[in-house]
């Protein structure tokens, strides 16, 4: 049974040698009939070169879509970098801004005057003083002030000079400064002295306020609580027309003539809190810049104290100027001197101060000729209001003693300060 079954499965893959011949046959007439089929369908010379023109112009539209891409493209990266590039120079404009507002300071201070005296009545707008400062780098500053006195009157620069820390505890600078002499000649703000006007001791023998052009060496000394400064600067010029008066002088660094060069040195010592002692020599050789040869060289020697003790408060000064030649000697002028003391007392009231101060001046600058009457002496005791540290109002009352026929100049002034 199994071998009849396999028999009869195998039986029709088997082939005679009569049929292949007919398969083959059939198989030819067949692949013919598809490749006559298939060349009717191809396209002619005419169709193809069409197809190939309209592929050609494709694969063109292709190249100049993806070349303006690409200019699109760059356009808009140079644009971004461009941007960039604005935002960049305006990011160091805005710091370079931030950081010149941060290192420079605006400041100032001004003082309007009532004066009920015998040489006048008058309100004045005495001065209004503005600061500009800038810091460099942390070494180096630039520090200056202008004043505009007698409501505009007169427009002087009192500073305007460069400074350079050469170290820790030593500095140097150059330019226009106040010099290192007096108590009121490098701080004068009207909020830091009694008084409505300057004591006149400073103001007729220092001369306070007195600035120059020239250079400044200054320093502390170890730990010692004492300081120094040493200048060369413009000098003074005065001569027989102006009394040889020392304020009268003042060059003030205007186109000043500098045929003679001054040299001031200042010691100073604040080794305890509330206490200042200091001494100040100056060497001119010839006073009158060399336009009067009756006149010499002139000496300046000035030593003060401030002391303050919680309420308590004293200031004295002591100026001398001798000069030389026989055109200062003549008159009295070879010696002009002064001094004055000042003591106060400041009263707290809810965080408010009011002080009160009495001062004896006295000054000559003529004291070389006793035969000349020509001592002055005046009596101020007055008040000050601070409503805050920064503002302040004034009120003193002034009775002279004067020698001679020189007039007393007797009354009293009113007067507000401020200074920020």
């Amino acid at each position: 049974m199994c071998g009849e079954s396999y028999i009869e499965a195998e039986t029709p893959l088997l082939m005679s040698s009569k049929t292949f011949p007919t398969l083959s046959l059939t198989t030819a007439a067949l692949l013919s009939a598809s490749l006559t089929a298939a060349a009717s369908d191809l396209p002619s010379r005419e169709e193809m070169w069409q197809i190939i023109q309209q592929q050609q112009k494709q694969i063109e539209a292709l190249q100049k879509g993806v070349e303006s891409s690409t200019v699109r493209s760059e356009e808009a990266n140079q644009k971004a970098e461009a941007a960039v590039e604005v935002a960049e120079e305006s990011q160091k404009s805005a710091s370079a801004a931030s950081s010149w507002t941060e290192r420079t300071q605006l400041g100032g201070y001004g003082e309007l005057h009532y004066n009920n005296l015998d040489s006048k009545k008058e309100i004045d707008l005495h001065r209004v003083v503005m600061f500009l400062d800038h810091q460099f780098t942390d070494d180096i500053r630039f520090v200056s002030e202008v004043e505009f006195e007698h409501d505009g009157d007169e427009v002087e620069v009192e500073q305007a000079y460069v400074e350079f820390d050469l170290n820790d505890r030593t500095s140097a600078k150059t330019g226009v400064f106040l010099l290192p002499v007096g108590i009121l000649n490098e701080t004068h703000e009207p909020a830091t002295f009694y008084g409505v006007e300057r004591n006149p001791v400073e103001t007729n023998i220092i001369p306070t306020t007195w600035w120059a052009g020239g250079a400044d060496l200054g320093g502390q000394i170890g730990e010692s609580g004492f300081s120094y400064d040493l200048a060369v600067h413009e000098g003074l010029k005065t001569d027989a027309d102006n009394n040889y008066k020392v304020r009268k002088g003042r060059q003030k660094s205007s186109k000043a003539d500098a045929n003679d060069l001054a040299s001031t040195g200042r010691i100073k010592w604040t080794g305890m809190p509330g206490v200042e002692l200091a001494a100040t020599a100056q060497y001119q050789q010839d006073i009158t810049q060399g336009t009067d040869g009756d006149a010499g060289d002139a000496w300046l020697f000035e030593t003060h104290t401030q002391i303050e003790r919680g309420p308590l408060a004293l200031r004295a000064l002591y100026a001398y100027w001798n000069l030389d030649g026989n055109g200062p000697k003549a008159i009295g002028a070879d010696e002009q001197t002064g001094f004055y003391v000042e003591p106060s007392y400041k009263f707290s009231l809810f965080s408010q101060n009011l002080g009160i101060f009495g001062r004896y001046n006295q000054w000559d600058n003529q004291a070389g000729n006793r035969k000349v009457d020509s001592e002055r002496k005046q009596y101020t005791a007055g008040v000050n209001y601070w409503p805050i540290p920064d503002v302040v109002l004034k009120f003193d009352m002034q009775q002279q003693d004067n020698e001679g026929d020189q007039s007393n100049d007797n009354g009293w002034n009113l007067g507000v300060g401020y200074q920020f």
